[in-house]
């Protein structure tokens, strides 16, 4: 149903059957999409199908580091590849608590199938492509009454589908049947920065992906995209905090870059002085929801640290986007931002300054002062 909305909201059909097709698997399956409606409303139906034979005698089940491998041997962007094995993330965490087994030795049933396989890259394929900021959706619905599966008849929402949704507001009861299936509940719970509603959003498409089931309401999935008002945009954002006086200054850089490289928004470090006296470290690093638990992890394995603080707060951000200006020197990035009053203004990127002033060797801040100068002039005679 994901895929048939976002198909819908205007992602490429033949780009996502292209880019499926980079999976090592990609001659188990095809994809077709097709238009239909489920009780009057009009949309996308997106249908995986499989093309080996299923042995019901030996259902096929695949290992966690099977999955990752399948993914990484594709070769798609870094974008992709990142959400599409952090989706399967939450899956193998929340089967290893299920089962009470390590991460590593996690073994997938339906969720390692052929079309779940394809569902998740999808999702990566289709979220990377739109390039948003920002993820929102309402709670969840589950739904009610019993579900097959691999491990039996189970009531509904299954285990891994209540576990992945474990801290994510959900609703119960509004259908009779599986309403969110563990492959849905990943998707959300990896990709979604905030489970309730946006306000003063303006709605620039609307995709609509048809299910299969009937139930009392109409089985279909909506996404909207849309552009958030300047005045709007504020975000749920975590700084990870921890105080450090046991670890050598000399790890503090690696550590800042594996720290960015994970997508930290930022890290600083703060010098203090704890109880007797001594000297010591704050470690603060920014990051969005998504990112919380992995560059919490990433502290931990990284730094001496024992313990966290987790704090959430409030960030607005205006509106911004980078352009990039011909110069004499050469093209220089510029991000430009729009205030709430409508002015606009703008500053040159460091890494492109520096790139130019090391190729000449010559001073930073003069190359910088010459670029400027240059990048006011093409800004006053651009409209």
């Amino acid at each position: 149903m994901h895929l048939g909305a976002m198909v819908d909201l205007g992602v490429p059909a033949e780009f996502v059957v292209e880019q499926l097709a980079l999976l090592p698997m990609a001659n188990e399956f095809d994809v077709n999409f097709s238009r239909g409606e489920k009780m009057g409303i009009a949309g996308t139906r997106a249908v995986v199908r499989d093309l080996i034979e299923p042995d019901h005698s030996h259902p096929h089940a695949r290992h966690y580091g099977d999955i990752q491998k399948l993914i990484r041997q594709a070769g798609y962007a870094a974008g992709v590849e990142q959400r599409a094995i952090g989706i399967f993330d939450q899956i193998a965490m929340a089967e290893a608590k299920i089962h009470d087994v390590p991460v590593a030795e996690v073994h997938f049933h339906e969720v390692g199938a052929v079309d779940s396989i394809v569902d998740i890259v999808a999702a990566a394929i289709c979220l990377e492509y739109l390039n948003v900021d920002r993820i929102f959706c309402q709670p969840v619905e589950v739904g009610s009454g019993f579900v097959d599966c691999a491990h039996g008849r189970l009531p509904v929402p299954a285990p891994a589908t209540q576990e992945i949704l474990q801290g994510v507001p959900c609703s119960y009861g509004g259908v009779v049947g599986e309403c969110t299936t563990p492959t849905g509940a990943a998707i959300l719970k990896a990709s979604v920065d905030e489970f309730s509603p946006p306000t003063a959003l303006t709605i620039g498409a609307i995709g609509y992906g048809l299910g299969n089931k009937d139930f009392a309401v109409p089985n279909v999935l909506r996404v909207v995209l849309g552009e958030l008002s300047a005045h709007a945009a504020t975000e749920t954002h975590y700084k990870i905090e921890a105080n450090i006086d046991d670890m050598s200054p000399e790890a503090y850089e690696p550590l800042i870059a594996h720290l960015t490289e994970l997508g930290a928004n930022d890290v600083y470090f703060t010098p203090i002085v704890m109880k007797k006296s001594r000297p010591a470290t704050t470690l603060a690093v920014l990051c969005s929801a998504d990112r919380l638990q992995t560059l919490a992890d990433a502290v931990f394995n990284r730094s001496t640290t024992i313990g966290l603080r987790i704090l959430p707060f409030e960030k607005r951000v205006l509106p911004r986007e980078i352009v990039t200006v011909q110069t004499s020197m050469g093209q220089v990035g510029v991000k430009v931002v729009t205030q709430p009053d409508g002015k606009t203004r703008w500053k040159s990127e460091f890494e492109d300054v520096r790139r130019i002033a090391d190729a000449q060797s010559a001073d930073y801040l003069q190359i910088k002062a010459a670029l400027d100068l240059e990048i006011a002039r093409h800004f006053i005679d651009t409209p």
